[in-house]
């Protein structure tokens, strides 16, 4: 049986907004293919349940309201032209932010 692994088209570091719902965040993490609960995957709804066979992403992600981590399908995700600044809490401990206003995973983090 021959796997064809998909190239992630989306970076560690990277600012991201959902192609759907009102919410945009920083990649902090990638798994090639789904690797969450069926539960967690059986909860979205039928019509906008993604593929598994993708590249999803971990997120620490933000709406209006309130700052969490996410977990999102790559055919969901955009990639976010604002410029603006991620307010998550947790960006300290894991990034530093260039002067150019990406986000570099910090030394300790890098694989």
């Amino acid at each position: 049986m021959v796997s064809t692994m998909k190239t992630a088209k989306f970076a560690i570091g990277q600012v991201v907004r959902h192609r759907l719902f009102p919410f945009r965040g920083i990649i902090f993490d990638v798994d090639p293919q789904f690797a969450n609960t069926d539960e967690w995957y059986e909860a979205i709804p039928a019509d906008v349940r993604p593929r598994k066979d993708q590249p999803f992403y971990h997120l620490l992600a933000e709406n209006s309201d309130t700052e969490y981590i996410a977990y999102v399908s790559e055919q969901n995700l955009l990639a976010d032209q604002s410029g603006e600044p991620v307010r998550h809490p947790q960006i300290k401990e894991m990034f530093d932010k260039r002067p150019d206003g990406r986000y570099e995973p910090k030394r300790q983090l890098k694989h």
